[in-house]
């Protein structure tokens, strides 16, 4: 028996889903512009505030869009309905409530029953359930567009977010250096909305005349995160910067993160990292040209040489890529120097949860012992003495 072909949508319901929430506003916005051909006179047009307080205010936005799409325009002519931001249909404690579901019931049998000539419907929200049978309308009887942020859980979302802002600079005439790039991306996160209000920011600080985005650039005018201190402590580790990495932390306990947070979130992880990178280069002579070299060479390996090593959480193999960041700069460091660091580290761990020992020094003397572990050529200047 064939198949029975997908019911084509209406042409008159659009909804623009997803938790990324500066993709859908903008692009609502630009739907709704065409829509509406760019004029709104703020009578022929309606646009209904979607963001219900409990399930009595759910009910009442429902009913309020159902008697918006049912109303034809005082003056004639089309019509656009646009609920926007519905807080209301997503898996939440008012979405759940039967005084919503009742609400969303009636809005669906409205658009089941189908529009008046020339009305269009638009609707726009964060989340909707895909469990339940609205969600299975819309599929099928709206044109659905959805923006979802990209998940930094999963492996590669850095490259991912890096495309999005390589395209974003490009269209306002920026270019990156690949280290500012990189900084950008830990610092301004995974949102278009930030993403756009940080390359607006740096389109203005450099001006006409220079358009290349520097690190420093980054530095001073991309707010620095709790991820991206994560991942500058661990950078200024590999480098040897101590100053760097020592005023990072200071600013990290200035605003109330723990030692022990530091310590386990980016030290430990640093540390374990640059080690692994070493152990490998130095032992199993993996090369480490490319990503592609590195993880390729490391897969080759036998399952007994791979099993120490941190697993996806997939468990679809080893997770290569924390470790192939860390190889440049392990090729500072002699193995045994590395192996001191490692016990240093523990220790220091340790000291954090068991003893009173002032946190901060703790983390400034376990910097200090990082650094000194580096090979003598590459070795840091002083510190300055406090």
């Amino acid at each position: 028996m064939a198949a029975k072909p997908k019911p084509q949508p209406s042409g008159n319901f659009f909804a623009l889903i997803g938790s990324d929430e500066g993709q859908v506003r903008e692009q609502a916005l630009l739907l709704h512009n065409q829509l509406t051909g760019g004029g709104d006179d703020g009578f022929t047009h309606e646009t209904i505030d979607g963001i219900a307080d409990n399930s009595d205010s759910a009910f009442g936005i429902c009913a309020s869009t159902v008697q918006a799409l049912l109303t034809i325009p005082m003056f004639g002519g089309d019509k656009v309905v646009w609920l926007r931001n519905a807080n209301f249909l997503a898996d939440n404690v008012t979405g759940r409530s039967q005084r919503t579901e009742d609400g969303v019931d009636s809005l669906r049998a409205t658009l089941e029953k189908g529009l008046p000539d020339g009305v269009k419907f638009l609707l726009t929200a964060q989340g909707v359930d895909k469990r339940r049978g609205f969600w299975k309308f819309i599929e099928k009887s709206a044109e659905v567009h959805v923006f979802d942020l990209i998940d930094t859980s999963r492996e590669g979302w850095t490259e991912q977010v890096a495309s999005l802002v390589s395209k974003r600079a490009r269209e306002l005439g920026l270019s990156f250096h690949a280290d500012a790039l990189a900084l950008f991306v830990l610092l301004a996160g995974e949102a278009t909305q930030q993403i756009g209000n940080e390359l607006e920011k740096l389109d203005l600080f450099l001006g006409p005349q220079r358009r290349e985005v520097t690190t420093e650039d980054v530095h001073q005018l991309v707010p620095l995160s709790r991820a991206a201190a994560v991942f500058e402590i661990g950078q200024a580790i590999q480098k040897g910067d101590v100053a760097r990495a020592i005023q990072l932390i200071d600013q990290q306990l200035g605003a109330d993160e723990s030692a022990i947070g530091i310590m386990r979130a980016s030290i430990i992880p640093t540390v374990r990292n640059l080690f692994m990178a070493k152990l490998i280069c130095d032992k199993f002579k993996v090369p480490t040209g490319s990503y592609g070299a590195f993880s390729g060479g490391l897969n080759r390996l036998p399952e007994a040489d791979r099993a120490w090593l941190p697993q996806k959480k997939d468990g679809s193999g080893v997770n290569v890529y924390p470790i192939f960041l860390c190889v440049a700069m392990a090729g500072n460091f002699e193995l045994e120097g590395l192996q001191r660091v490692m016990e240093a580290t523990v220790k220091a761990d340790q000291a954090l949860v068991t003893t009173g020992l002032d946190h901060r020094l703790v983390l400034h003397r376990l910097i200090a012992e990082v650094a000194a572990a580096r090979k003598s050529t590459n070795k840091p200047a002083a510190l300055t003495r406090r």
